[in-house]
Protein backbone atom coordinates (compact mmCIF):
# COMPACT_ATOMS: atom_id res chain seq x y z
CA UNK A 1 0.00 0.00 0.00
CA UNK A 2 1.31 3.50 -0.78
CA UNK A 3 2.41 5.70 2.08
CA UNK A 4 0.39 8.45 3.70
CA UNK A 5 2.00 11.18 1.56
CA UNK A 6 1.11 9.44 -1.68
CA UNK A 7 -2.47 9.01 -0.48
CA UNK A 8 -2.75 12.67 0.31
CA UNK A 9 -1.38 13.59 -3.10
CA UNK A 10 -3.98 11.38 -4.75
CA UNK A 11 -6.71 13.54 -3.30
CA UNK A 12 -5.09 16.96 -4.05
CA UNK A 13 -7.12 19.34 -6.19
CA UNK A 14 -5.83 21.14 -9.26
CA UNK A 15 -6.34 24.86 -9.29
CA UNK A 16 -7.39 26.39 -12.60
CA UNK A 17 -7.04 29.95 -13.83
CA UNK A 18 -10.02 32.23 -14.04
CA UNK A 19 -10.17 35.11 -16.49
CA UNK A 20 -11.45 38.35 -15.09
CA UNK A 21 -13.08 41.10 -17.10
CA UNK A 22 -13.06 44.84 -16.42
CA UNK A 23 -16.37 46.01 -15.04
CA UNK A 24 -17.70 48.85 -17.17
CA UNK A 25 -20.85 50.83 -16.51
CA UNK A 26 -22.50 52.21 -19.65
CA UNK A 27 -24.35 55.45 -18.94
CA UNK A 28 -27.38 56.07 -21.20
CA UNK A 29 -27.61 59.49 -22.90
CA UNK A 30 -29.93 62.08 -21.39
CA UNK A 31 -33.35 61.94 -23.01
CA UNK A 32 -34.57 65.27 -24.31
CA UNK A 33 -37.82 66.67 -22.97
CA UNK A 34 -40.58 68.06 -25.21
CA UNK A 35 -40.56 71.87 -25.26
CA UNK A 36 -43.50 73.96 -24.20
CA UNK A 37 -45.28 75.91 -26.90
CA UNK A 38 -44.81 79.11 -24.89
CA UNK A 39 -42.18 80.32 -22.47
CA UNK A 40 -42.92 79.99 -18.77
CA UNK A 41 -44.17 83.23 -17.34
CA UNK A 42 -42.08 85.02 -14.75
CA UNK A 43 -42.93 84.53 -11.11
CA UNK A 44 -45.40 86.84 -9.45
CA UNK A 45 -46.33 87.49 -5.88
CA UNK A 46 -49.87 86.44 -6.76
CA UNK A 47 -49.90 82.68 -7.47
CA UNK A 48 -53.48 82.74 -8.69
CA UNK A 49 -52.57 85.34 -11.31
CA UNK A 50 -49.69 83.16 -12.48
CA UNK A 51 -51.93 80.16 -12.97
CA UNK A 52 -54.42 82.19 -14.96
CA UNK A 53 -51.67 83.67 -17.08
CA UNK A 54 -49.98 80.39 -17.99
CA UNK A 55 -50.80 79.04 -21.43
CA UNK A 56 -51.89 75.41 -21.78
CA UNK A 57 -49.44 72.99 -23.42
CA UNK A 58 -50.27 71.75 -26.87
CA UNK A 59 -51.41 68.11 -26.69
CA UNK A 60 -49.18 65.45 -28.28
CA UNK A 61 -50.58 63.01 -30.81
CA UNK A 62 -51.05 59.53 -29.26
CA UNK A 63 -49.28 57.91 -32.22
CA UNK A 64 -46.30 60.24 -31.89
CA UNK A 65 -46.14 59.59 -28.15
CA UNK A 66 -46.25 55.81 -28.67
CA UNK A 67 -43.48 56.01 -31.28
CA UNK A 68 -41.27 58.00 -28.94
CA UNK A 69 -41.81 55.52 -26.09
CA UNK A 70 -41.03 52.59 -28.40
CA UNK A 71 -37.74 54.17 -29.48
CA UNK A 72 -36.87 54.93 -25.86
CA UNK A 73 -37.64 51.33 -24.78
CA UNK A 74 -35.51 49.78 -27.54
CA UNK A 75 -32.59 52.01 -26.65
CA UNK A 76 -32.89 51.25 -22.95
CA UNK A 77 -32.99 47.48 -23.62
CA UNK A 78 -29.85 47.66 -25.75
CA UNK A 79 -27.99 49.61 -23.09
CA UNK A 80 -29.11 47.18 -20.37
CA UNK A 81 -27.96 44.14 -22.37
CA UNK A 82 -24.57 45.75 -23.01
CA UNK A 83 -24.17 46.54 -19.32
CA UNK A 84 -25.04 42.99 -18.21
CA UNK A 85 -22.71 41.35 -20.72
CA UNK A 86 -19.82 43.50 -19.53
CA UNK A 87 -20.62 43.23 -15.83
CA UNK A 88 -21.26 39.46 -15.64
CA UNK A 89 -17.94 37.67 -14.96
CA UNK A 90 -19.38 34.34 -16.05
CA UNK A 91 -19.84 35.57 -19.62
CA UNK A 92 -16.27 36.83 -19.68
CA UNK A 93 -14.60 33.63 -18.53
CA UNK A 94 -17.00 31.02 -19.87
CA UNK A 95 -17.54 29.48 -16.42
CA UNK A 96 -20.08 30.02 -13.68
CA UNK A 97 -19.31 30.96 -10.11
CA UNK A 98 -19.94 27.40 -9.03
CA UNK A 99 -17.30 26.20 -11.50
CA UNK A 100 -14.57 28.35 -9.98
CA UNK A 101 -12.30 26.54 -7.60
CA UNK A 102 -12.79 27.48 -3.97
CA UNK A 103 -9.08 28.28 -3.71
CA UNK A 104 -9.38 31.01 -6.37
CA UNK A 105 -12.36 32.56 -4.59
CA UNK A 106 -10.55 32.43 -1.25
CA UNK A 107 -7.42 34.03 -2.74
CA UNK A 108 -9.43 36.88 -4.24
CA UNK A 109 -11.27 37.61 -1.00
CA UNK A 110 -8.26 37.17 1.27
CA UNK A 111 -6.30 39.65 -0.86
CA UNK A 112 -9.05 42.21 -0.28
CA UNK A 113 -9.07 41.58 3.46
CA UNK A 114 -12.52 39.97 3.45
CA UNK A 115 -13.55 36.74 5.15
CA UNK A 116 -13.10 33.81 2.69
CA UNK A 117 -16.29 32.95 0.84
CA UNK A 118 -17.64 29.45 1.28
CA UNK A 119 -19.64 27.80 -1.45
CA UNK A 120 -23.02 27.22 0.16
CA UNK A 121 -25.03 25.87 -2.78
CA UNK A 122 -24.17 22.27 -3.66
CA UNK A 123 -23.66 21.34 -7.29
CA UNK A 124 -26.14 18.77 -8.58
CA UNK A 125 -24.38 15.53 -9.49
CA UNK A 126 -24.55 15.17 -13.27
CA UNK A 127 -25.13 11.57 -14.31
CA UNK A 128 -24.51 10.07 -17.73
CA UNK A 129 -25.67 6.67 -18.94
CA UNK A 130 -26.29 3.78 -16.59
CA UNK A 131 -23.77 0.93 -16.91
CA UNK A 132 -26.31 -1.84 -17.41
CA UNK A 133 -23.67 -4.53 -17.90
CA UNK A 134 -22.11 -3.81 -14.51
CA UNK A 135 -25.54 -3.61 -12.88
CA UNK A 136 -26.36 -7.07 -14.21
CA UNK A 137 -23.10 -8.37 -12.74
CA UNK A 138 -24.07 -6.93 -9.34
CA UNK A 139 -27.50 -8.52 -9.47
CA UNK A 140 -25.98 -11.89 -10.28
CA UNK A 141 -24.02 -11.82 -7.03
CA UNK A 142 -27.18 -12.44 -4.98
CA UNK A 143 -28.41 -15.47 -6.93
CA UNK A 144 -27.58 -17.76 -4.00
CA UNK A 145 -28.47 -15.24 -1.27
CA UNK A 146 -31.75 -13.76 -2.40
CA UNK A 147 -32.82 -13.11 1.20
CA UNK A 148 -30.32 -10.24 1.45
CA UNK A 149 -31.51 -6.71 0.72
CA UNK A 150 -28.69 -4.87 -1.09
CA UNK A 151 -28.48 -1.30 -2.28
CA UNK A 152 -25.59 0.01 -4.39
CA UNK A 153 -24.88 3.31 -6.11
CA UNK A 154 -21.72 3.91 -8.16
CA UNK A 155 -20.55 6.85 -10.27
CA UNK A 156 -17.54 6.98 -12.59
CA UNK A 157 -16.29 10.55 -12.18
CA UNK A 158 -14.53 10.47 -15.57
CA UNK A 159 -17.78 10.46 -17.54
CA UNK A 160 -20.71 10.42 -15.11
CA UNK A 161 -21.75 6.86 -15.97
CA UNK A 162 -23.39 5.14 -13.03
CA UNK A 163 -25.06 2.08 -11.54
CA UNK A 164 -28.22 2.34 -9.46
CA UNK A 165 -29.16 -0.94 -7.82
CA UNK A 166 -31.81 -0.05 -5.24
CA UNK A 167 -29.65 2.99 -4.63
CA UNK A 168 -32.40 5.44 -3.74
CA UNK A 169 -34.05 3.25 -1.09
CA UNK A 170 -33.75 4.22 2.58
CA UNK A 171 -31.59 1.91 4.70
CA UNK A 172 -30.42 1.93 8.29
CA UNK A 173 -27.38 4.18 8.15
CA UNK A 174 -25.44 2.53 11.00
CA UNK A 175 -22.12 4.38 11.30
CA UNK A 176 -22.20 5.84 7.79
CA UNK A 177 -24.29 8.61 9.40
CA UNK A 178 -20.97 9.83 10.79
CA UNK A 179 -19.83 10.89 7.32
CA UNK A 180 -22.29 13.81 6.93
CA UNK A 181 -21.60 14.75 10.57
CA UNK A 182 -17.89 15.00 9.70
CA UNK A 183 -18.67 17.32 6.77
CA UNK A 184 -20.89 19.48 9.01
CA UNK A 185 -18.07 19.70 11.56
CA UNK A 186 -15.59 21.02 9.00
CA UNK A 187 -18.20 23.41 7.61
CA UNK A 188 -18.44 25.00 11.05
CA UNK A 189 -14.64 25.11 11.24
CA UNK A 190 -14.60 27.01 7.93
CA UNK A 191 -17.31 29.36 9.21
CA UNK A 192 -15.36 30.11 12.39
CA UNK A 193 -18.05 28.58 14.61
CA UNK A 194 -15.68 25.98 16.04
CA UNK A 195 -11.89 25.73 16.35
CA UNK A 196 -9.92 22.56 15.70
CA UNK A 197 -8.14 23.01 19.04
CA UNK A 198 -11.32 23.86 20.95
CA UNK A 199 -11.73 21.82 24.12
CA UNK A 200 -14.76 19.52 24.22
CA UNK A 201 -15.73 17.88 27.50
CA UNK A 202 -17.17 14.38 27.49
CA UNK A 203 -20.25 14.17 29.71
CA UNK A 204 -22.12 11.15 31.00
CA UNK A 205 -24.95 11.71 28.51
CA UNK A 206 -22.49 11.36 25.61
CA UNK A 207 -21.04 8.00 26.62
CA UNK A 208 -22.24 5.16 24.37
CA UNK A 209 -21.38 1.51 24.02
CA UNK A 210 -20.41 -0.24 20.83
CA UNK A 211 -17.44 0.91 18.79
CA UNK A 212 -14.78 3.28 20.08
CA UNK A 213 -12.63 3.59 23.20
CA UNK A 214 -13.75 6.95 24.60
CA UNK A 215 -16.52 5.14 26.50
CA UNK A 216 -13.90 3.77 28.87
CA UNK A 217 -12.76 7.22 29.99
CA UNK A 218 -14.32 9.07 32.91
CA UNK A 219 -16.95 11.75 32.42
CA UNK A 220 -15.25 15.12 32.45
CA UNK A 221 -12.38 14.00 30.21
CA UNK A 222 -11.40 16.74 27.78
CA UNK A 223 -10.48 16.38 24.11
CA UNK A 224 -9.54 18.70 21.27
CA UNK A 225 -12.36 19.02 18.74
CA UNK A 226 -10.21 17.64 15.90
CA UNK A 227 -9.35 14.58 17.99
CA UNK A 228 -13.04 13.93 18.61
CA UNK A 229 -13.84 14.21 14.89
CA UNK A 230 -10.94 11.92 14.00
CA UNK A 231 -11.99 9.24 16.50
CA UNK A 232 -15.56 9.41 15.18
CA UNK A 233 -14.34 8.26 11.74
CA UNK A 234 -11.05 6.40 12.25
CA UNK A 235 -12.34 4.06 14.99
CA UNK A 236 -16.05 4.87 14.53
CA UNK A 237 -16.33 6.08 18.11
CA UNK A 238 -19.98 6.42 19.13
CA UNK A 239 -19.22 8.61 22.15
CA UNK A 240 -17.29 11.04 19.96
CA UNK A 241 -20.23 11.14 17.56
CA UNK A 242 -22.68 12.07 20.31
CA UNK A 243 -20.37 14.85 21.49
CA UNK A 244 -20.22 16.34 18.00
CA UNK A 245 -23.97 16.06 17.42
CA UNK A 246 -24.51 18.24 20.48
CA UNK A 247 -21.70 20.67 19.62
CA UNK A 248 -23.05 21.16 16.07
CA UNK A 249 -26.51 22.13 17.27
CA UNK A 250 -28.33 18.84 17.76
CA UNK A 251 -30.24 16.39 15.59
CA UNK A 252 -32.79 18.82 14.15
CA UNK A 253 -30.14 21.34 13.12
CA UNK A 254 -28.03 18.68 11.42
CA UNK A 255 -31.04 17.15 9.65
CA UNK A 256 -31.93 20.58 8.30
CA UNK A 257 -28.40 20.97 6.99
CA UNK A 258 -28.44 17.54 5.37
CA UNK A 259 -31.58 18.49 3.45
CA UNK A 260 -29.98 21.74 2.32
CA UNK A 261 -27.23 19.65 0.72
CA UNK A 262 -29.81 17.72 -1.31
CA UNK A 263 -29.74 14.53 0.77
CA UNK A 264 -33.24 13.10 0.55
CA UNK A 265 -33.42 10.34 3.18
CA UNK A 266 -30.37 10.95 5.39
CA UNK A 267 -31.59 11.69 8.91
CA UNK A 268 -30.51 11.37 12.55
CA UNK A 269 -33.37 10.12 14.71
CA UNK A 270 -31.42 8.87 17.73
CA UNK A 271 -27.99 9.23 19.27
CA UNK A 272 -25.46 6.48 18.70
CA UNK A 273 -25.14 3.49 18.83
CA UNK A 274 -28.71 3.32 17.38
CA UNK A 275 -28.78 -0.47 17.34
CA UNK A 276 -32.42 -0.34 16.23
CA UNK A 277 -31.38 1.27 12.94
CA UNK A 278 -33.61 4.36 13.15
CA UNK A 279 -31.01 6.67 11.59
CA UNK A 280 -31.34 6.44 7.82
CA UNK A 281 -29.54 7.13 4.57
CA UNK A 282 -29.33 5.71 1.04
CA UNK A 283 -26.44 4.67 -1.20
CA UNK A 284 -27.29 7.53 -3.56
CA UNK A 285 -27.28 10.08 -0.71
CA UNK A 286 -23.84 8.90 0.37
CA UNK A 287 -22.47 9.08 -3.18
CA UNK A 288 -24.00 12.53 -3.66
CA UNK A 289 -22.35 13.70 -0.44
CA UNK A 290 -18.96 12.32 -1.48
CA UNK A 291 -19.31 13.97 -4.89
CA UNK A 292 -19.85 17.36 -3.25
CA UNK A 293 -16.89 16.69 -0.96
CA UNK A 294 -14.73 15.71 -3.93
CA UNK A 295 -15.74 18.81 -5.92
CA UNK A 296 -15.11 21.19 -3.02
CA UNK A 297 -18.73 22.39 -2.93
CA UNK A 298 -19.19 22.16 0.83
CA UNK A 299 -15.74 22.78 2.31
CA UNK A 300 -12.64 24.86 1.80
CA UNK A 301 -9.79 22.94 0.16
CA UNK A 302 -7.92 22.77 3.45
CA UNK A 303 -10.89 21.28 5.31
CA UNK A 304 -11.71 18.97 2.41
CA UNK A 305 -8.18 17.56 2.50
CA UNK A 306 -8.37 17.09 6.27
CA UNK A 307 -11.68 15.24 5.93
CA UNK A 308 -10.29 12.95 3.21
CA UNK A 309 -7.16 12.30 5.26
CA UNK A 310 -9.31 11.22 8.21
CA UNK A 311 -11.39 8.98 5.93
CA UNK A 312 -8.18 7.33 4.70
CA UNK A 313 -7.08 6.57 8.27
CA UNK A 314 -10.06 4.33 9.07
CA UNK A 315 -9.07 1.11 10.84
CA UNK A 316 -11.81 -1.15 9.47
CA UNK A 317 -10.76 -2.12 5.95
CA UNK A 318 -12.70 -5.39 5.75
CA UNK A 319 -15.32 -4.35 3.19
CA UNK A 320 -14.79 -2.14 0.08
CA UNK A 321 -10.96 -2.10 0.38
CA UNK A 322 -10.90 -5.90 0.02
CA UNK A 323 -12.08 -5.61 -3.58
CA UNK A 324 -9.31 -3.23 -4.65
CA UNK A 325 -6.01 -4.16 -6.23
CA UNK A 326 -2.49 -3.04 -5.33
CA UNK A 327 -1.87 0.65 -5.89
CA UNK A 328 -5.47 1.73 -5.37
CA UNK A 329 -6.44 4.05 -2.52
CA UNK A 330 -9.76 4.66 -0.80
CA UNK A 331 -11.20 7.25 1.57
CA UNK A 332 -14.30 5.71 3.10
CA UNK A 333 -16.63 5.15 6.05
CA UNK A 334 -18.11 1.86 7.18
CA UNK A 335 -21.25 1.06 9.14
CA UNK A 336 -22.18 -2.11 11.01
CA UNK A 337 -25.18 -2.99 13.16
CA UNK A 338 -26.83 -6.38 13.50
CA UNK A 339 -29.41 -5.82 10.77
CA UNK A 340 -27.34 -3.82 8.28
CA UNK A 341 -23.79 -3.41 7.06
CA UNK A 342 -22.42 -0.65 4.83
CA UNK A 343 -19.38 1.00 3.30
CA UNK A 344 -19.06 4.15 1.18
CA UNK A 345 -15.90 5.50 -0.37
CA UNK A 346 -13.95 7.48 -2.96
CA UNK A 347 -11.65 5.15 -4.90
CA UNK A 348 -8.55 6.16 -6.86
CA UNK A 349 -7.19 3.57 -9.28
CA UNK A 350 -3.52 3.42 -10.38
CA UNK A 351 -4.58 4.21 -13.97
CA UNK A 352 -5.96 7.60 -12.87
CA UNK A 353 -9.67 6.75 -12.76
CA UNK A 354 -11.68 7.89 -9.74
CA UNK A 355 -15.10 6.56 -8.82
CA UNK A 356 -17.56 6.80 -5.96
CA UNK A 357 -19.33 3.78 -4.52
CA UNK A 358 -21.71 3.14 -1.64
CA UNK A 359 -23.12 -0.25 -0.68
CA UNK A 360 -25.59 -1.06 2.10
CA UNK A 361 -27.00 -4.53 2.75
CA UNK A 362 -30.00 -5.31 4.92
CA UNK A 363 -29.51 -8.73 6.47
CA UNK A 364 -30.59 -11.19 9.14
CA UNK A 365 -28.80 -10.42 12.39
CA UNK A 366 -25.01 -10.46 11.79
CA UNK A 367 -25.31 -12.62 8.66
CA UNK A 368 -21.73 -12.91 7.30
CA UNK A 369 -22.82 -13.25 3.67
CA UNK A 370 -23.81 -9.58 3.66
CA UNK A 371 -20.20 -8.60 4.31
CA UNK A 372 -19.01 -10.92 1.56
CA UNK A 373 -21.54 -9.39 -0.84
CA UNK A 374 -20.06 -5.91 -0.32
CA UNK A 375 -16.56 -7.28 -0.94
CA UNK A 376 -17.75 -8.96 -4.15
CA UNK A 377 -19.52 -5.79 -5.31
CA UNK A 378 -16.29 -3.85 -4.75
CA UNK A 379 -14.17 -6.42 -6.58
CA UNK A 380 -16.60 -6.62 -9.51
CA UNK A 381 -16.78 -2.83 -9.86
CA UNK A 382 -13.01 -2.39 -9.70
CA UNK A 383 -12.26 -5.05 -12.29
CA UNK A 384 -14.97 -3.80 -14.66
CA UNK A 385 -13.83 -0.17 -14.51
CA UNK A 386 -10.18 -1.18 -14.79
CA UNK A 387 -10.83 -3.22 -17.94
CA UNK A 388 -13.03 -0.54 -19.54
CA UNK A 389 -10.35 2.14 -19.17
CA UNK A 390 -9.10 3.09 -22.61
Amino acid sequence: MPGRNSRNRSFSRENGRTKSGNNMLATPPNASRPKNSASTPSRSRNPRKNRRGTKRLRSISPLLYAARMLIFGVGLSALTGTFLSVWNPASQSGVSLMEKSSSQIEEQQESSGKQPFRLGVPTVLQLGQEITELKAKFQGLTSNNSYLGPGVFLVDLDNGSYVDWNGTLAFSAASTIKLPILIAFFQDVDAGKIRLDETLTMESKHIAGGSGNMQYESAGTEYAALEVATKMIAISDNTATNMLIERLGGKAELNHRFKSWGLTVTQISNLLPDLEGTNTTSPRDLVHLMAMLNQGDLLSLRSRDRALDIMQSIKNNSLLPQGLEAGATIAHKTGDIGTAIADAGIVDMPNGKRYLIAAIVKRPHNDPYAEELIREVSRTAYQFLNESRE
